[in-house]
């Protein structure tokens, strides 16, 4: 009992012990989460209260690390991005893709749930957000799913699930961020996500086509279109499908950054929605810019806090002290890399994904490079961590998406998620042990 009375005592005294800092911090982390107050709230009162009652730094520190986490050039992307993929979802672009998919592969058994599957692959090359993939597909996929005859529970898990291959393939502003933190190539790693991208877009496909013969005698097959129409298809789709041609082939061929990249983005956006297809007009426009605005607000607010935060507990060296029994310094890189899928995944379940982000990777990317671990290959696993902590339960964001847009019970979303997770479990064990599949394209690109 006076061993428990001496460790409040130190906290109380402000005592400069790591796990008495550590618990300190983490308590009072959960329990304004519980009162609901938003992240940067307990990131910003984490901080303070390590730097001024532990550390007895002064307080204008948090405003300096704040504007030293927003000042990298290759922030500039993130709005960027934000803003076209917000065009993009308010105009023609889903709808054209998704028909083209649908007239090629339709017809085949499981071709409307594998027309998910491509259709959130695609759009995620033109939005790199998982909740504006979630609204653009799920809302026009889901009603034809359900009239051919699946399962509700299959529905809403494929479309949460397939929807974070969006966080893999560029532009992902999950990768945006962590090449920020990292310090790491934001091109190579856009390269390195595209063949995870396609192979777990792959292997969704398959698990869409096994379900659909388990399930054969419920399940209608869509009537099979003739060449006129998928030459139809493929006319509408021509100007959606060249934006990522022209977003990877430009940062690949060196021509532009990718923070130009996202600035052409937003003009192909303005170009093809509001002048070839007519589908916005000024107004749209300025409800997309206010959107961007008040998204960006968030995720900057959200960045500085967590430099603040990652910068305390680094300054007190914590992740150093708490990591120490596993030996990562002397552990396989195999090993480091399955720690740290591990953290982010956990951590992700719990807490939104960009937090998560903000906070472990100033604390493991020494480990990383002390054991010589690809920074990019990193990014890559850690941004599948993010996909999959993102449509896991108890609170991955885009189960509450899908709550919203299809108005259903939190338990009815998350049923058939199951073999999903499974999935991108696999997809996580293949990463670690053949990095080839994301570092392949990067070293042809970047040689």
């Amino acid at each position: 009992m006076s061993s428990v009375a001496q460790f409040f005592a130190d906290i109380i005294a402000g005592e400069l012990d790591i796990y008495v800092i550590t618990f300190t911090l983490v308590t009072v982390m959960i329990i304004l989460l519980f009162l609901s107050f938003p992240m940067v709230v307990p990131l910003a009162v984490g901080a303070l209260i390590g730097l001024v009652h532990f550390s007895g730094t002064d307080p204008q520190v948090i405003i300096q690390q704040m504007v030293t986490g927003i000042s990298p050039n290759a922030l500039i992307a993130v709005p960027m991005f934000i803003l076209a993929a917000d065009i993009m979802t308010r105009g023609h672009t889903a709808h054209n893709l998704l028909s083209l998919i649908q007239a090629f592969v339709g017809h085949m058994r499981g071709g409307l749930p594998i027309t998910t599957c491509i259709s959130c692959t695609l759009f995620g090359s033109v939005s790199g957000s998982t909740q504006a993939t979630v609204v653009s597909v799920g809302q026009i996929m889901r009603p034809k799913l359900l009239q051919a005859g699946y399962k509700d529970s299959f529905v809403m898990a494929l479309i949460i699930n397939a929807s974070d291959i969006a966080f893999l393939i560029p532009p992902s502003i999950g990768l945006i961020l962590y090449g920020t933190l990292a310090n790491a190539s934001v091109g190579e790693l856009f390269i390195a996500g595209i063949g995870p991208g396609l192979l777990l877009a792959l292997m969704f496909s398959v698990y869409c086509y096994l379900y659909s013969i388990k399930h054969g005698d419920s399940i209608a097959l869509v009537e099979k279109t003739d060449w006129a129409q998928k030459l139809e298809a493929l006319k509408k789709s021509i100007l959606p499908l060249g934006f990522p041609v022209l977003i990877v082939g430009g940062i690949y061929s060196g021509i532009m950054t990718p923070t130009e990249a996202a600035s052409f983005a937003v003009l192909y956006a303005v170009l093809v929605e509001c002048v070839i297809y007519r589908q916005l007009n000024v107004r749209d426009l300025m409800d997309s810019a206010l959107s961007t605005g008040l998204i960006t607000a968030v995720v900057f607010i959200l960045v500085g806090i967590g430099q603040a935060f990652s910068w305390y507990i680094s300054f007190e060296q914590i992740p150093q002290e708490l990591l120490a029994p596993l030996s990562l310094e002397d552990a396989s890189p195999e090993f480091v890399l399955f720690v740290i899928a591990l953290a982010f995944f956990v951590g992700c379940m719990f807490v939104d994904s960009l937090v998560v982000l903000l906070i472990l990777t100033p604390i493991f990317m020494p480990i990383v490079h002390g054991v010589g671990l690809d920074p990019v290959l990193v990014g890559v696993m850690v941004t599948l961590q993010m996909a999959i902590g993102s449509a896991t339960p108890p609170f991955g964001c885009d189960i509450f998406t899908a709550i919203a847009i299809f108005n259903r019970p939190y338990m009815d979303v998350i049923r058939g998620t199951l073999p999903f997770i499974l999935i991108l479990f696999a997809m996580t064990a293949i990463l670690i042990f053949f990095p080839g599949i994301a570092l392949l394209l990067r070293d042809l690109a970047f040689n």
